[in-house]
């Protein structure tokens, strides 16, 4: 396991293009890929942090940025969105933690 956060996130950029499709659907704005969405939930995971907090860490951080191939940093509520439609799909299910569950729980 690694304390940096710039190979976890090219970790789970790979994990991310190799699981997931590049969209989540033909008519998505593409401005972003379901991987790089997924790093992200994933730094999210691995800073201990909201969604508003990985938002501002990746916007002040240009070589995260960069290493996510991201033009632009999305809007917490992409993550949210994106986090809660892969639940439910059941594509996060068996790698990823009750995230949602813990995160309704402290509201």
């Amino acid at each position: 396991m690694t304390k940096s956060p710039l190979a976890v996130a090219r970790e789970a950029l790979v994990v991310g293009e190799q699981s997931l499709p590049a969209q989540a659907n033909k008519f998505s704005r593409k401005d972003y890929t379901l991987a790089q969405l997924f790093a992200l939930l994933v730094l999210r995971k691995f800073f201990r942090t909201d969604y508003r907090g990985i938002v501002t860490i990746v916007g002040e951080w240009a070589e995260l940025q960069k290493t996510l191939g991201l033009v632009k940093v999305p809007d917490h509520s992409t993550l949210w969105h994106v986090e809660r439609k892969l639940l439910k799909k059941g594509g996060l299910h068996s790698c990823w933690p009750p995230a949602a569950i813990a995160d309704e729980a402290v509201v």
